[in-house]
């Protein structure tokens, strides 16, 4: 698996707290560091609070890549999308985790906390993780993302 000098961002609401907690240490057991942009309990909270913070960490380098996590991985990949230099792709299945890499170089991995166990997590980690970006053609059509 590969890994950036930086450390990978993390962002969860309530409903991805737990999975969070997973990934945490799933990172740990892979000397992967991270930086937990939050929240850090199940109370009920506000998921574009943390998303927020987790884009702006890669608008200004503190990190490059970012695992974040809401109840179905929705609302949470909306807010992180509405920040130019973040490209936040939902995975369910490791397959999706390779293409959104390869073709669409990918810098948030974002899972579902209420329908992605552990289990089905780690290898979607995994892959996104140690998966590079293609380039070539899939380069300029990054470039034509960004309304700005």
């Amino acid at each position: 698996m590969t890994q950036t000098q930086k450390p990978l961002g993390l962002a969860s609401d309530h409903a991805g707290f737990e999975l969070k907690q997973f990934v945490k240490t799933y990172l740990d057991q892979h000397a992967i560091p991270y930086k937990d942009y939050g929240t850090l309990s199940t109370d009920s909270c506000d998921y574009p609070d943390y998303a927020h913070a987790l884009a702006r960490g890669i608008e200004s380098g503190e990190v490059e890549k970012g695992i974040a996590i809401c109840g179905t991985g929705e609302g949470i990949s909306m807010t992180l999308n509405k920040h130019a230099a973040v490209r936040a792709a939902l995975c369910w299945i490791p397959e999706i985790a390779k293409m959104t890499r390869l073709h669409n170089d990918a810098n948030v991995l974002v899972l579902a906390g209420r329908y992605t166990t552990p289990t089905l997590a780690e290898p979607i980690i995994e892959t996104f993780l140690s998966t590079p970006f293609e380039g070539g053609r899939h380069q300029r059509r990054i470039e034509k993302m960004s309304l700005k």
